[in-house]
């Protein structure tokens, strides 16, 4: 068909003027993403995994350009079958027939409609499909677990890598073909192949071979897809079956999988239906095959496994569920790394009658009870060792162990890093900000089991200050550093422009008299005038490009937070919420847990891993809540907090999943062997994977299918405690670091532990703690209580101590005096058959900005009794009787104002007459210094305070005394 005389073409001019458009359009679209790139060539450089970059690039753009090729291929044979097998007349219905219209523009502008559609519609499904890289890396090179699943008999890596390759390639598939069938249908529609005039339409014979063999492809990629879904029932979740276990169900065995082969045989024959149909003048062989298609999938796939469900398995699904539940427990175990090599279960009395002997000579536990809680005082270290307003630390400390003075202790540590954000006044121009103020300074250290008499003078008589020992550019402590300059941390935000030419004054700020120029290999050159434009383009900031200081010798410092440098050159990592700093060789390295994660792993419990990781600790970024059925801490990360140098060790040279990301980016995982011993020493149980294990733990000690079934064995996480109003859901409690004993175990180990309570009940069910010694590292250990009797749980102890007379009168009356009461950690402690509570109280004056926390008063529990005193040995005595804190180093009481030394707790051991004398003294002056406060009458309180003091005298005086 000729065009009608008169149409309106693009003159030459026009056409440059939209070529220069698109050209120009296509620059401004793809000149920030192409900044990006070489700005990331640039720094993947830098830190020695360019191989890393470029692997996931070439990977993007084969499958950007497959995927696209393929699309467009298809589409564009599909347009062009369609366009020669038209009609030679296509009747016209009137004057103003829109579809003539139609066809005239698309005849005009042929080579535009032929190429262009497909070509943007292979462009849209390009960009699409590129993000999935890693399904493909995977796939291509899986490696097998050598472990086979239970009903096809397939090996796990086949779920792992292969099948998801599989479903992903088949549904671009589906999505080519339904595009096909659309642009089929509309080009036969516009060109005459298919009418809608009459009653029924007509088609033509090549419109009606051309849709149908498009059908026939599509049931068959159907057919694929049933054969697929076999293999998914096994990946089903619990929410599929009940909320009882994951995996494929009796129902699903029995009724699922054979409707799926069933359904495959149906649509082979409906897609031959749609083949034949080519041969045939009408359409009703396709028409009967897809009713016998629809109407076979809900009769065979809906139906039949619904009756089956209802009147088959629930009436007795403890028994038909049975082997279904024991492949659950069975997978679940092995993918989350409980398996009884790993885990030990041991029974426990949680006796309640220890002595002060037995107390005593648990010297592993008792001798490094931990006073100091690493959530709490961050405020403290930043008032007391922050030097600077541009230093910092962050919200949630760490716990670590080090051997000082031949002792192996754990304690509190952090870096004191530059705060991006603290940066204030003439402090935040462009030069200061960018070049001057470039880096923090120091490793700061706390004995988690002490605190100072006081914070200058011990004869001032406070106390509650953690005893540091700070390493940096001035001082070497206990734990010393060679080099404490901190220019990788995570409060560091912004970029910082470093190094100096040879003869120039240094200018990075390192003491009031010192300043200094950093020479760690760290950052990327800014030697050329390129580099320095890009970097000013890429930053939007002109003074990269023109300031003079910059010179040959020049680098700029970017992706500065540990967790960022690590997730760049690992992408395929899911890494811990909590990297800590560790001095390790004598440098300060930021260690950081990676792990690898499966979405499918045949019958293990699916699991949501920001849920399962969520907590009360303050300041840690939550995980995503990705659905995972694996994981396993693969990979250990350290980051050079100088120099950002980043390693990666392999932990778990075993796993099936870390060897097939080896296989893809090769010699940027090291091996285990290359662990050195220091760095071993410092290796944490990562809580994040902890936390999962434990919220597995909670069901998956059972190994009875039909006790697992009734629940009646279950336990729950505890909710915290010590956060005052948890809500209608409460905010599980965190597990805590802590350098203890266990039964059986000799000497002290650093474990991570938490307890587990009875289900929707608050007494205690168990006690789980995890090894993170060199030589026992990763076994994890679980404790179980009696199940005839009822031993307090962390809620119920937390209640016990707020609601003890002495305490909470004493509590009432440090508020009174603008004092906020912050209640630390509650520690549960395996200690002489029973469970011992440990739980410091921390005071901080109210509304003020420069206030920070100081620890008060530290509470104890065992079997119900109750010790609370400024001094844990004299809490400890009043629990267990003189003697049993023997191992405990005395710390003096704070002298806190309004308050004083306290009276043993009610159900402790007897005191002495003279001491309880002395106790009564102190409560009714504390009464009387209350009443008086309450009613303003300054005389009163001046005779109550003299009271008081000669009360606290003679408690003095009689808790001297032996007795």
């Amino acid at each position: 068909m000729t065009p009608p005389p008169g149409a309106a073409g693009l003159s030459r001019r026009s056409r440059i003027l939209l070529v220069i458009g698109g050209v120009a359009l296509v620059v401004l679209l793809a000149g920030s993403r192409l900044l990006d790139y070489y700005v990331n060539w640039l720094w993947f450089g830098s830190v020695g995994y360019r191989q890393v970059f470029s692997t996931i690039v070439l990977t993007r753009i084969v499958q950007f350009v497959l995927v696209a090729v393929v699309f467009a291929a298809l589409l564009a044979a599909t347009l062009a079958v369609a366009f020669r097998s038209r009609p030679v007349f296509v009747p016209v219905s009137g004057p103003e027939d829109p579809v003539a219209r139609y066809r005239t523009v698309i005849i005009q502008r042929l080579r535009v409609f032929a190429i262009g559609v497909p070509l943007v519609i292979g462009l849209i499904a390009g960009l699409a499909a590129q993000g999935d890289w890693q399904t493909a890396q995977m796939f291509l090179h899986s490696t097998p677990f050598g472990t086979a699943d239970p009903v096809f008999g397939m090996d796990v890596g086949f779920y792992a890598f292969q099948l998801p390759f599989y479903r992903w390639a088949l549904n671009l598939m589906f999505v080519a073909v339904a595009l096909c069938f659309v642009a089929s249908l509309i080009t036969h529609y516009i060109f005459g192949g298919v009418r809608l005039a009459g009653r029924a339409g007509q088609v033509s014979v090549a419109a009606r071979a051309q849709l149908a063999v498009l059908a026939g492809v599509f049931v068959l990629l159907k057919a694929v897809a049933y054969w697929l879904d076999r293999y998914s029932t096994l990946l089903s979740s619990s929410s599929d079956n009940g909320g009882v276990f994951s995996g494929a169900s009796y129902t699903d065995l029995n009724a699922v999988i054979p409707a799926k082969i069933i359904l495959l045989f149906i649509s082979l024959i409906c897609a031959a239906a749609f083949f034949a149909a080519v041969f045939r003048h009408n359409l009703q062989l396709p028409s009967i095959a897809i009713a016998l298609l629809v109407l076979s999938s809900v009769l065979i796939g809906a139906a039949w496994p619904a009756v089956l469900q209802q009147f088959v398995v629930k009436p007795n699904a403890n028994v038909r569920e049975a082997i279904p539940i024991q492949r659950n427990i069975e997978a679940t175990q092995a993918a989350y790394g409980l398996t009884p090599d790993k885990v030990k279960y041991q029974d426990y009395s949680g006796r309640t009658d220890a002595t002060p002997a037995q107390v005593g000579a648990d010297t592993a536990t008792i001798s490094n009870l931990r006073l100091l809680d690493p959530s709490r005082l961050s405020k403290t270290f930043t008032q007391l060792e922050q030097r600077k307003n541009f230093y910092g630390f962050p919200q949630q400390l760490n716990i670590d162990r080090y051997k000082v003075n031949g002792q192996v202790r754990d304690y509190v540590v952090a870096a004191r890093e530059l705060d991006s954000s603290a940066l204030t006044g003439n402090q935040t121009n462009w030069i200061n900000q960018h070049m001057v103020y470039t880096h923090g300074n120091g490793f700061v250290a706390a004995p988690a089991n002490q605190v100072n008499s006081a914070l200058d003078d011990a004869a001032a008589g406070q106390g509650g200050y953690p005893n540091f020992t700070v390493s940096d550019t001035t001082t070497k402590g206990d734990i010393p550093v060679s080099q404490p300059r901190i220019y990788y941390g995570r409060l560091i935000t912004d970029y910082s422009i470093v190094g100096a030419a040879p003869g120039v004054p240094p200018r990075e700020y390192d003491s009031d008299t010192d300043q200094i120029t950093y020479d760690g290999k760290g950052g990327v050159p800014l030697g050329n005038l390129f580099n320095r434009l890009v970097f000013a383009m890429s930053y939007g900031e002109q003074n990269i490009l023109f300031n003079g200081s910059i010179n040959a010798n020049s680098k700029i410092l970017f992706v500065r937070d540990p967790s960022d440098r690590v997730s760049q050159v690992a992408p395929w990592l899911t890494l811990d919420g909590d990297p800590y700093p560790a001095v390790v060789d004598g440098r300060i390295q930021w260690i950081l847990d990676g792990y690898t994660t499966l979405e499918n792993y045949p019958y293990a419990e699916h699991v949501g891993l920001g849920d399962a990781t969520a907590d009360s600790t303050p300041g840690v970024p939550r995980l995503p809540n990705n659905t995972i059925s694996y994981l396993r801490n693969s990979v250990k990360a350290t980051v050079d907090a100088y120099d950002g140098t980043v390693n990666l060790y392999a932990f778990d040279e075993k796993d099936p999943v870390l060897k097939t990301w080896m296989k893809v980016f090769p010699g940027t995982v090291k091996p285990s062997s290359d662990i050195s011993p220091d760095l071993r020493a410092h290796f944490r149980y990562p809580q994040d994977e902890f936390e999962v294990q434990r919220q597995l733990l909670t069901r998956y000690h059972v190994n009875n299918p039909a006790e697992f079934f009734s629940t009646v064995s279950f336990w729950n996480v505890p909710s915290d405690p010590t956060v005052l109003d948890n809500g209608p859901n409460p905010t599980p409690q965190p597990p805590y670091y802590v350098l203890a004993g266990l039964p059986g175990q000799q000497g002290a180990s650093f474990q991570l532990t938490s307890p587990l309570v009875s289900l929707q009940r608050p007494f205690l069910a168990a006690y789980v703690s995890a090894n993170s010694d060199p030589g026992n590292y990763g076994h994890i250990t679980v404790l179980q209580l009696p199940t005839d009797t009822q031993t307090p749980g962390p809620q119920q102890a937390q209640n016990q101590f707020v609601s003890l007379p002495q305490v909470s009168q004493q509590l009432n009356l440090l508020k009174q005096n603008q004092t906020t009461i912050d209640y630390g950690n509650l520690l549960t402690l395996p200690v002489a058959g029973g469970l011992l509570y440990v739980e410091p109280i921390y005071i901080e004056r109210a509304n003020q900005e420069s206030s920070f926390p100081q620890l008060a008063r530290v509470l104890v529990s065992f079997g119900g009794k109750i010790g609370y005193d400024a001094r844990l040995d004299v809490a400890l005595n009043q629990v267990f009787g003189p003697g049993a804190a023997a191992q405990v180093t005395p710390t003096p009481a704070p002298a806190t104002a309004g308050a004083g030394p306290t009276a043993p707790a009610t159900g402790t051991a007897q005191a002495p007459a003279a001491l309880q004398g002395a106790v009564t003294g102190i409560n009714g002056a504390l009464g009387e210094l209350r009443a008086a406060q309450q009613s303003g009458d300054f005389a009163a309180q001046g005779k109550a305070l003299a009271d008081l003091d000669k009360a606290i005298k003679d408690f003095q005086s009689a808790n001297a005394k032996p007795h």
